[in-house]
C-alpha cells in the first residue's frame, strides 16, 4: 500500500459535477494561502479574514483571466471538520470549471485527496473518532428515515459514549485488581468479588444487548427480506407490481411464466424491505421452470417475512407442506382476487402458525393494498429508533464486541471459580482492548485505517 502524507495539502470536489453548483473543498496547512493565490477579491488577503466567514470573488488563470465567479468559505485549526485550515470554493456546477480550478490548486502546490481522506484526517486530528468516522459512510450511504437515524445517532457519538461508560467501568474494575497485584505479598484484597461481579454482569448485559440489535440493524441497512410465494397464476407477479408501482414483473395468464426470482425495494414508513418475487410453486417436468423452484427454496431460506399468495381455499396437505417451509418465518397469507367473491368465500386456521395473519386483497384492482402494506410493517416488528438508540449495523463493531463479551464472560466465570487478581485482570483489559478497537483507541496500523476509509467517496 502506498503511504499518505497527511501533513500536506489536499484538495478535492466535494460535489459532483454537471450540477447548478459545484464545491471544492481544500484542507492542509497551506489551504488558505493555496486558494488565496488563485482568488481574485476586494479587501485583506484570505489569510488575514475571520474564521467562518465567506468572501465573493473570481478564480483566476496563471495569465489573470477569470475563470469562474466564486464564493470562498474560510475555516481556521482547529474548527473545520478536519481539524485543520480549510476552504470550500463554491462555484458553479461546470465539470470544466471544478477541474480548472483543482488544476489550478494542483499547480500551486496541493495534492488531489484520496477516498475518504477528509474523514481521516478529522479522525487523526481528533475530530471524531473511528466509529464516528464510519457513520459519515453510513449518512452518505443511507436510503430511508430509519437508516439515516442510525447514522446519524452514531455519528453525534450515541454508541461512542456507550462504549465510554463500558470502558470506564472496567478501567475501574482493572485499576482494583492492579492494586491488588501491587500488594499481593501483604495478602491484601481492595476489589469487592460481590461489588465485581454485580459490575460485570452489568456490563455483559449491555453488551448483550448491543449485539441483540445487530439483527434489526442490518435487516434496516440492508433492507428486510420479504418472499412472495404460492402456486402459479395466483398473482405473485401482479402482487409486486402493484406494491413497487411499476411492471416489473411479467403477467400472463400461463402458468409458469416466473422462472427465476424477481427482486426490488420498497420503502414503508420509513423502513426498506426488499421484496423478492418467486417461481410458482407446483410438480413440472420443465427443466428450467424447476431450477426457478429450487431458486424459489434458497429465497426461503433468506427470508424474515413470507407473503403466501393463494386464489382458493387451501387442502390440508397444501397447509402442512407450507408450515414445515416457513415454520421460522414471520407468515402473510394473502388471499388473492377478492373482486372475485366465489374465490375469498373461505377461512383459514392460523392458530397453529405462530407469527402469522391473513389479508384479504385484490392485486389486480389494488383492493387493500395498503392494508396489506400495514401488515408488513407491523410483522417485521422494528423497534422505534429513538435519538439515543444504539443500534449495531457494523460487521467489524459486532466481531469486536462478540469478542469482548466473551471476555467478561471469562471474568464472571472467574469470579465464581476464585481466580486470582492477575488472571481476572488478563480479561479485563482485553475486555478493554476490543471495545477500543470499535472506536480506534488502540488502532495504529496505516492499513487497518486505510480499509476502513478506502470506500468513502473522494471530497469526503
Amino acid at each position: 500500500m502506498t503511504s499518505v502524507n497527511y501533513e500536506d495539502t489536499i484538495c478535492a470536489p466535494a460535489t459532483q459535477g454537471g450540477g447548478a453548483i459545484g464545491i471544492i473543498r481544500v484542507s492542509g496547512p497551506s489551504a488558505i494561502d493555496i486558494t488565496d493565490s488563485i482568488f481574485q477579491h476586494n479587501g485583506n488577503t484570505l489569510k488575514k479574514a475571520a474564521q467562518q466567514t465567506i468572501h465573493y470573488g473570481n478564480i483566476v488563470d496563471e495569465d489573470g483571466a477569470i475563470v469562474d465567479e466564486v464564493l470562498v468559505s474560510i475555516f481556521k485549526a482547529p474548527h473545520s471538520y478536519t481539524g485543520e485550515n480549510c476552504t470550500e470554493i463554491s462555484c458553479h456546477g461546470s465539470k470544466y470549471i471544478i477541474n480548472r480550478i483543482l488544476e489550478l490548486l494542483i499547480k500551486k502546490g496541493c495534492r488531489q485527496a484520496t477516498p475518504g481522506e477528509y474523514t481521516q484526517r478529522a479522525f487523526m486530528n481528533g475530530k471524531m473518532d473511528l466509529s464516528q468516522a464510519e457513520a459519515v459512510a453510513d449518512l452518505i450511504a443511507s436510503t430511508n428515515k430509519a437508516t439515516h437515524k442510525m447514522a446519524l445517532g452514531q455519528l453525534k457519538g450515541n454508541l461512542s459514549n456507550e462504549l465510554a461508560t463500558l470502558r470506564n467501568k472496567l478501567l475501574n474494575m482493572t485499576s482494583m485488581m492492579e492494586l491488588e497485584l501491587d500488594f499481593s505479598d501483604q495478602d491484601v484484597t481492595f476489589a469487592d468479588r460481590e461489588e465485581l461481579m454485580a459490575l460485570a454482569e452489568e456490563i455483559k448485559r449491555k453488551i448483550s444487548s448491543m449485539l441483540k440489535s445487530f439483527a434489526t440493524g442490518r435487516a434496516i441497512k440492508q433492507g428486510i427480506p420479504v418472499v412472495i410465494v404460492g402456486k402459479t397464476n395466483v398473482g405473485k407477479s401482479t402482487l409486486l407490481n402493484k406494491l413497487l408501482g411499476e411492471e416489473k414483473a411479467i403477467v400472463s395468464s400461463i402458468h409458469g411464466t416466473t422462472r427465476d426470482v424477481i427482486e426490488d425495494i420498497l420503502d414503508i414508513k420509513g423502513i426498506t424491505f426488499r421484496f423478492i418475487d418467486t417461481a410458482g410453486i407446483r410438480d413440472t417436468d420443465n427443466e428450467i421452470e424447476q431450477i426457478g423452484i429450487e431458486r424459489t427454496m434458497k429465497k426461503l431460506d433468506e427470508a424474515t417475512i413470507v407473503l403466501w399468495v393463494i386464489d382458493e381455499e387451501p387442502t390440508d396437505e397444501e397447509l402442512e407442506y407450507i408450515k414445515d417451509m416457513i415454520y421460522d418465518k414471520k407468515f402473510i397469507i394473502v388471499k388473492n382476487k377478492i373482486d372475485i367473491s366465489a374465490r375469498s368465500n373461505y377461512d383459514i386456521d392460523l392458530t397453529t402458525i405462530p407469527h402469522s395473519r391473513t389479508i384479504s386483497i385484490s392485486a389486480k384492482n389494488g383492493q387493500n393494498i395498503d392494508l396489506l402494506e400495514n401488515a408488513i410493517y407491523e410483522i417485521a416488528d422494528i423497534p422505534e429508533i429513538q435519538e439515543n438508540s444504539v443500534i449495531i449495523t457494523n460487521t467489524r463493531h459486532y466481531e469486536a464486541l462478540l469478542t469482548a463479551h466473551e471476555c467478561i464472560t471469562n471474568v464472571i466465570a472467574g469470579i465464581c471459580q476464585g481466580l486470582t487478581a492477575d488472571l481476572l485482570s488478563e480479561d479485563l483489559r482485553l475486555c478493554i482492548s476490543h471495545l477500543g478497537d470499535i472506536i480506534g483507541g488502540s488502532i495504529t496500523s496505516e492499513e487497518c485505517l486505510h480499509n476502513v476509509f478506502q470506500n468513502f467517496c473522494i471530497g469526503k
